[in-house]
Formats: structure tokens, sequence, C-alpha cells
């Protein structure tokens, strides 16, 4: 038969109440004392719920966190990064907050130790000012789940995932390069605490020098951001101040503009170059280089504009070649081609293609235009020029290479791939240098005789820059 003891109180051998039972509320111990299970014992019914005891002393170094313990973490000199307890156990709890409202400026990085993290296998971070959240271990599939923050937009960092184009990494930093048409995947968004844009660069190819004494061939339009988005690495001026693209789940078609053919006798202009497209970006293609004699003769606007053709007027320079930046965007994506020479009996030469930093040059007595100048990145780990403008061509006076007169000499093409012009020398086979494949330069111009053809247009190219872990 069970024994019953019918008490109110429980008094230790002082007289003061160890338990008491009063209007159905049970105290144990007395003010001052220390409740504890002895060894091997376990409770049920007592387990935290949601809370935790507050380790007062800030944290100003990375640690080890303990179950059932908060921390305040001071990141005022630096990160900070909290690691979770190994092999936890469900109902394990860990609170932090960030001390000094100094995580966004130096985050704290909340390791997962091996267990999932609100259901993956990336590790927190807490990048807001004032943050504090209470992880509960839930269980092996979704392991560490944040129960309590003040921060409503708490969630564990992700990173954009895509595929597309020729991939390579360069540290925490992936590079898709698409020298031809093709799509970047994304598969995963991302979010701010890992990576949720995309830098870019976006070359469109490059237009035809124009035939007989043409005007070099404009670079193709070159548009790139700031690089802030996605590591250090070197821009142009023209990605100054530019914000990297937002990206969702999704498909995004490239488009790499080709190369404009050269102008052909009987003497027309160069060929624009075709836009190159990613998202909303677009870049122009170059346009093409004036020609000195035929029916379609002008040079022609675009991402940068073509040279110009001579033939104007006598012993003068004649107007300037085709507008860059057209269409209108901001920062400018090119410039203007420069103006040719008409020597009359002297030497007939065009003007240089503009490129994505400088304007075509002028044409001058015996020498072409230089093609503008192009523009420099290092986005995808090594500084390459592109988009540079293409070279004047030339005569040796008169539409002929004179015998004892000084030689003429076509424009150099412009820094990023820019052909350089005709020089029309007494060559068997002299010719326009075409622009560089990839790198949206524009074609020299041609020359006079057996030398008249423009040089092609390079084609444009498409690079993606972002961080994947």
């Amino acid at each position: 038969m069970a024994s019953t003891i019918k008490v109110n109180n429980i008094q230790n051998q002082c007289g003061a109440n160890i338990i008491n039972e009063s209007a159905n509320t049970i105290t144990i111990g007395a003010s001052g004392d220390t409740i504890s299970l002895a060894a091997g014992a376990s409770q049920t019914g007592f387990g935290r719920t949601g809370t935790v005891d507050w380790d007062t002393t800030a944290k100003t170094a990375s640690f080890t966190a303990v179950s059932g313990t908060g921390y305040f973490v001071n990141t005022t000199s630096g990160a900070i990064t909290v690691t979770l307890p190994a092999t936890p156990s469900a109902n394990d709890i860990v609170a932090i907050a960030d001390y000094a409202g100094t995580s966004a400026t130096n985050n704290i990085t909340i390791a997962r130790n091996g267990s999932n993290f609100e259901g993956g296998i990336v590790n927190g971070t807490m990048s807001t000012n004032r943050q504090s959240v209470t992880f509960v271990y839930v269980d092996a599939t979704q392991g560490w789940v944040a129960v309590n923050s003040n921060d409503q937009s708490f969630q564990p960092p992700l990173f954009v995932t895509a595929t597309g184009g020729t991939e390579t990494t360069c540290g925490d930093y992936k590079i898709h390069t698409f020298t031809g048409p093709g799509t970047f995947c994304v598969s995963c968004a991302g979010n701010s605490g890992g990576s949720n844009t995309i830098d870019y660069l976006v070359v469109a190819g490059g237009a035809g020098g124009g035939a007989s004494r043409g005007g070099g061939g404009g670079a193709g339009g070159y548009r790139e951001s700031s690089g802030v988005a996605s590591g250090c690495y070197t821009t142009s001026p023209l990605g100054s101040c530019v914000s990297a693209l937002p990206v969702t789940a999704q498909g995004y078609p490239i488009t790499v503009g080709g190369g404009g053919a050269g102008g052909t006798p009987p003497s027309t202009q160069g060929v624009s170059g075709s836009n190159s497209i990613l998202s909303t970006i677009t870049s122009a293609g170059g346009g093409g280089g004036g020609s000195f004699v035929g029916t379609t003769t002008e040079a022609l606007d675009g991402g940068s504009g073509g040279g110009q053709r001579s033939g104007y007027n006598p012993n003068a320079i004649g107007p300037v070649g085709g507008a860059g930046n057209t269409p209108p965007v901001s920062p400018p994506q090119g410039n203007t081609g420069g103006a040719g020479f008409d020597g009359l009996a002297v030497s007939t030469q065009g003007g240089g293609g503009g490129g994505a930093t400088a304007v075509g040059g002028n044409a001058l007595v015996r020498e072409g235009g230089a093609g503008g100048a192009g523009a420099t990145s290092s986005i995808n780990a090594t500084p390459t020029a592109r988009a540079g403008g293409g070279g004047g061509g030339t005569d040796g006076g008169n539409g002929t290479f004179q015998a004892g007169s000084p030689p003429s000499l076509g424009g150099s093409g412009g820094s990023g791939g820019g052909g350089a012009g005709n020089p029309n020398t007494p060559s068997a086979t002299p010719s326009a240098t075409a622009g560089t494949a990839n790198t949206g330069g524009g074609g020299g111009g041609g020359g006079a005789s057996t030398g008249a053809n423009g040089g092609a247009g390079g084609s444009g190219i498409v690079i993606i820059r972002y961080k994947f872990q």
C-alpha cells in the first residue's frame, strides 16, 4: 500500500521554509538558496523555452558558444565569428546581440560548426546594427533555426548561383565570359547577406573601316559597372558610380555583337557593328568609317562614331566623323570619330574612329587619323584594353604611291583592339588591319589601289562577375 504525506510546508532545521505550497503555488528553496540536481539525475518540465542566461561581459574576439547562454558581441574593432556548439541536441539554444551597434560595418558571422543552419549548409551573418537573434537547434534537417530576432530580415547568407559562358573563379568571385551568344542561367538570386547583384562589362561589335582612303571604324559601345559588388578589380572611368545589376532566378539571354565588314570598292563606308546585350544593358555597335568616293560615303554614328572621309575641300580638314554615344547613355559609351584631310595633289587621309575613352584623331598631311583609345578593366582578373577605334587610311599622293615622296602613314589603331589604317606603301598586298576579335575594336580605313578595302571590326564581349561564396 502506497504511503502519503500531507503537509503544506517543509522547513530546514533553522525553521526556514524549503518547500512551501500556497494557493496552488509551490515554492522550492528559500531566499539565497541554490537548488541543484544530484550527479546523474535528470529533470523534465523545467527546460528552457526560448530563453538564455546572458553573459554580460561583451565578447571582443571570435569564440565558441555554449548552449543556454546569450552573448553580447562587440565588433567595434573588427568582424567576429561566433561558432555554434558542436554535436548539438534538440532544444539547445544560443542568443547573440550586437553590443555596440557596429555589425553593419563589421559583421558577426554565425559559424554552423558542421550542423545545418536554417536548412542549409552556409553560415549565418548578422549585418544590421543592434541586431539580436536567438537560435534553437531543432533537428538534423533544419539544424539551427532563428526563432526570435529584432530584425525581421535576418536570414543566412545566400550567394548568386549561375551557369553560362566560360566560367572561371578569382578568389571568392566567379566570372562568366561570353564571346558569342548564350544564356546566363541564374538558379539562386542570393540575398544581401551573401550576394544578389552582378558586376558586368558589355562591349558591342566594332565597325568596319571605310574603303578608298577611308575613315577608321568606330569602336563598339563600352559599358561597365563600378566593381564594388564583386571584389577589388580595376575599372575604367566609364564604370565609376555605375551600380551592379540585381538578378532573379531565371535565364538571361546574352547577345554578343559581331564586328562590321570593312568597306569595299566601289568605295563604300564601313559596316557598323552589332549591339551586345545583357538584361537591361545594351551597348551599341560602332559606326562605320567614311569612304573617299561613292554613293554611301559619310561616317556613321554608333557606340563610337566612325572616322570621317576626306575629299571635302582641297588642302583642308573636313567635318568630324560620326557621333559617339548613340543612342545616348550615361556615362557615355563612346566618342566621336575624327575628321579627314584632303591634300589634293599631296595626299588624302581618313580620320580615326572614336574609342571608348577618346575621340578619333583628325587626319594630317600624309597621315591618317589615329583611332581613339579604348578602356581598360580587369573584371576577368587580367587588365585588358577594349573598344579602341580604327585608324584612318591614306594614299601616297593623288591616289597612288609616288616614288621619291615622303611615305604616307596609316593612322594607328586605338589601344583596345583598334586596327591600323592602310599606309598604301608599295607593298604587294597593302591592307587595312581588322579590329581584334572580342574587343569591339574598329577596323582600319582602306588606302588606295590594291589596298582600298577597309578592315573589319572586331566582335564584342560580355563578362559577368559576382561573389559566389
